[in-house]
């Protein structure tokens, strides 16, 4: 089989980079033309010591023209210029943004949470919100694909399924999600430069954090009621992983094994999805450098009542692997190729 020849967008934040590491792996791809703004000039092994010893182009500024040599764009940028490339797309071009710029189906609701307007609306309907355990098979049909956060990755895996089997109560769910600082990208470092990063724990978009939008608009695909929901999250002095706690009331009827049948039924064909024995403990450090998530639900002192805990690497399952995937089920490669 032929290689696809591959753009990536925004190549040297801690996405860019890790991307960029899975691809060189990946026996069907090409990394053709690596662009930044700030880096342009610079050999990427400056931002990644492990990947001096690959053949790769050195960092250019992006500009249409090179949409013409290329098969796929990954764009891992700042949200809102994922926009502008997919205004400049070809017929042949495919677009995989890593940031939020095609995960809301609505514009108004980006100008809500993004606090910016959308530069292409024309394009959202012609793209895809994809989260490949669960819609993945929808996404040959489009050409822009969406990833999901990575926050929302960790906590829709579980929950999906359960709404969608009227399992659990819809009314209060709560949400504690703790996360590597990886996950507030590069500038992370100077934006906590007096704030001991690296020693201590810091809550950070209370109430009103950006990822609930795609929570509440993805689990409302799955259900009539009314979904309430509270979620914070953290900023831990680790570089990389998310650990999700997700407290929740069941339905009448229901008990624990009917959650752990309805995910493993699932995701019983999903080579990246593990659902633990019930009571299991979790860490961060299960999933490090993989594209696995692993769920486990653990009883509490009330009958009704249940704690699942998820965990997910957020530099690859809930970024760069999870696109990877999606590149993956689009051009009919194997879904495992180049992430295991």
């Amino acid at each position: 089989m032929p290689k696809i020849n591959v753009l990536v967008a925004g190549s040297t934040g801690y996405i860019g980079v890790q991307l960029i590491k899975l691809l060189v792996k990946h026996s069907n791809v090409n990394i053709k033309y690596l662009c930044g703004n700030t880096s342009v000039g610079k050999n990427i092994s400056s931002y990644e010591k492990s990947l001096s010893s690959k053949k790769l182009p050195k960092i250019i500024r992006y500009n249409k023209e090179l949409l013409k040599n290329i098969d796929l764009v990954f764009t891992a940028l700042p949200n809102g210029e994922a926009q502008d490339i997919s205004n400049d797309l070809l017929k042949h071009n495919i677009l995989i943004d890593l940031a939020a710029d095609f995960r809301l189906n609505k514009a108004s609701n980006y100008l809500k949470w993004y606090k910016q307007k959308h530069r292409s609306v024309k394009n959202i309907k012609k793209s895809i919100y994809s989260l490949p355990e669960i819609n993945g098979d929808k996404l040959k049909k489009f050409n822009i694909i969406g990833c999901p956060g990575c926050y929302p990755t960790s906590i829709l895996l579980p929950l999906i399924p359960l709404v969608k089997k009227n399992l659990i109560k819809t009314d209060n769910v709560i949400i504690d999600s703790k996360s590597g600082y990886s996950g507030a990208g590069r500038g992370v470092h100077k934006k906590y430069k007096d704030k001991n990063l690296y020693e201590s724990l810091s809550a950070y978009g209370v109430g009103f954090h950006r990822h609930n939008s795609e929570i509440q608009q993805e689990i409302e695909n799955y259900t009539k009621k009314k979904f309430s929901f509270t979620f914070t999250p953290h900023l831990t002095p680790m570089f990389r992983g998310i650990l999700s706690t997700i407290y929740l009331d069941l339905n009448k009827g229901v008990g624990i094994k009917n959650l752990e049948n309805t995910l493993k039924s699932q995701y019983s064909k999903n080579r990246f999805v593990k659902i633990l024995k019930t009571n299991s403990l979790l860490s961060t450090n299960d999933v490090i450098n993989t594209n696995n998530c692993s769920i486990v639900i653990c009883k509490t002192k009330y009958k009704n009542r249940v704690i699942i805990l998820s965990v997910i690497d957020n530099l690859i399952k809930g970024g760069a692997g999870q696109a990877i995937q999606n590149m993956n089920i689009k051009y009919g490669f194997n879904e495992t190729k180049g992430l295991i």
